[in-house]
């Protein structure tokens, strides 16, 4: 059985869907809905527009779910693929890509999911002033190490662990001070490699609590149907119930995105194959990372789904 999962902010590009749009009627349709839900040519940027602009989390977050989504219905349009049993054991999504999957499941409808996600980026990128807050990249460490260094680096600033992507990859995030202090400690424990990340706001840290709340408001005027399959939920790394998903999707604002535990809670699933939906192929080498046995497939081109369907 195949995990359908979808991926987050940083697999954007310029050109993203583009050969999409040209192959297929049903993906046209989907990127003309999410122009129209918000209002913007997002299609045009993301086609070829400024790569800056794009890289705004109000246009990156939207525009990848778009890309996903009309993967989505091309499979079920062109290959009558239905992301539900007995196909598919699962769905999930890193960070934004959460909402991407409640798409796919049927529970969020793309209309809504677009403009939520308009609100989810500004809210984002307002809840920290430019500056104040960074993200930073820990390779080859494992989250015991990963929990010390950023318990040591906090002195009474903030310093979480963001993602728990898994291989050996943990993002942490908090006050620009603190992830300094955590970059020299990660060298003082023999981190492999500790980067700072081009991000503009400390995402997944408790910094994010006003955009949290913004969200609980936002989320709470959208209507959600009954999942067709199992949501795997960021931050709790298990099945989520559909009365949970908004209260979910409020803590994974400022909670961890637990990837390795979700990919490696797969096995236990049935599932034997990881299709990763829409542009780049980060959650692939995830879960080849994280477990190598599992089969993977990327699906964001019209030859990827060709052959996947073929």
């Amino acid at each position: 059985m195949d995990a359908f999962v979808f991926p987050g902010q940083g697999s954007q590009f310029i050109g993203m869907g583009k050969d999409l749009y040209d192959t297929f009627a049903v993906a046209r349709e989907v990127f003309q809905e999410v122009d129209d839900a918000l209002s913007q040519k997002l299609s045009t940027l993301m086609f070829g527009g400024d790569e800056k602009e794009l890289m705004l989390t109000q246009n990156t977050q939207p525009a990848l779910m778009a890309v996903s989504t009309a993967v989505v219905r091309v499979l079920e349009k062109e290959g009558g693929v239905i992301i539900a049993a007995p196909r598919a054991a699962c769905v999930a999504g890193h960070s934004l890509g959460e909402y991407t999957a409640l798409v796919a499941a049927g529970a969020l409808s793309l209309r809504d999911a677009a403009q939520v996600l308009r609100i989810r980026g500004l809210a984002m990128q307002d809840a920290v002033p430019v500056g104040i807050g960074a993200m930073a990249a820990l390779l080859g460490v494992d989250l015991e190490t990963t929990e010390a260094i950023v318990t040591a680096a906090a002195r009474g600033q903030v310093c979480d662990i963001a993602n728990d992507n898994g291989g050996g990859q943990v993002v942490i995030s908090g006050h620009a001070d603190a992830i300094e202090r955590a970059l020299e400690e990660a060298k003082t424990r023999g981190v492999k490699r500790a980067v700072k990340l081009p991000v503009s706001a400390p995402f997944h840290s408790s910094l994010m609590a006003p955009a949290a709340k913004v969200m609980a408001e936002a989320l709470s005027k959208i209507p959600l149907s009954p999942l067709n399959l199992p949501l795997i939920a960021n931050v709790t790394a298990h099945e989520a119930k559909v009365e949970e998903v908004r209260d979910l999707l409020v803590s994974q604002v400022t909670g961890r995105v637990r990837w390795r535990e979700t990919v490696e809670g797969f096995d236990a699933r049935g599932v034997t194959r990881v299709v990763e939906v829409g542009a780049g192929k980060v959650l692939t080498g995830l879960a080849r990372r994280i477990a190598p046995t599992l089969e993977t497939v990327t699906l964001g081109t019209p030859a990827d789904i060709d052959a996947y369907l073929g």
